[in-house]
């Protein structure tokens, strides 16, 4: 997988031969075919590992606490991890490929931006059942939440190839995403 990541991220899905895939993991190329029998399976699976891996990165977080701090912490630490060149990159790529290869943007949907609201849905109706918001749709406003926390940062990086935000402006922006969402949620 580190070889393809390497090949991809370098050349781009259609760029990366399976040669150069299989030179840079250090295999043949008939050990690839065994595994994927394309290169839009491999990119695929690469897609999944990729965001499994940022999942289990998030995965101890701690979900306890008062509402505003849970928010806080998640936003910065998904914006974070959003706003690393190698996601930017792989986000591009996906893009690209995706009108011809659904299967991949469909991937990449399912276990990032996906698994991230169904997560966060399921916290929020624990909050909503405890009082502390009052949400009539948790699916909903946990997309609400994460496009609120991108801010222009995101869009920023993979439209204009700003450079990485600063963890000031990532923290500035969650703030003002959290009360934006903490005004429109919190039970009154």
């Amino acid at each position: 997988m580190d070889g393809a990541r390497r090949a991809f991220l370098a050349d781009g899905f259609d760029g990366a031969s399976m040669n150069e895939i299989a030179a840079a993991a250090g295999v043949s190329k008939g050990t690839l075919y065994a595994y994927y029998p394309s290169k839009a399976a491999l990119f695929e699976a690469l897609v999944r590992e990729d965001r499994r891996a940022q999942a289990e990165r998030l995965a101890p977080y701690d979900y306890e606490g008062p509402a505003e701090e849970v928010l806080m912490r998640l936003g910065v630490s998904v914006m974070e991890l959003m706003l690393e060149p190698a996601h930017v990159e792989q986000v591009r790529i996906v893009t690209g490929a995706a009108a011809k290869f659904p299967e991949i943007g469909r991937a990449f949907y399912e276990a990032g931006p996906l698994f991230g609201q169904k997560k966060l849905a399921h916290w929020l109706a624990r909050r909503v059942e405890a009082g502390e918001l009052a949400i009539a749709d948790v699916d909903l406003a946990s997309v609400q939440f994460f496009n609120l926390a991108q801010g222009a940062l995101f869009k920023r990086m993979l439209f204009d190839g700003a450079a990485t935000p600063t963890r000031e402006e990532i923290v500035a922006t969650v703030q003002s995403a959290t009360a934006v969402f903490l005004a429109a949620y919190r039970a009154r």
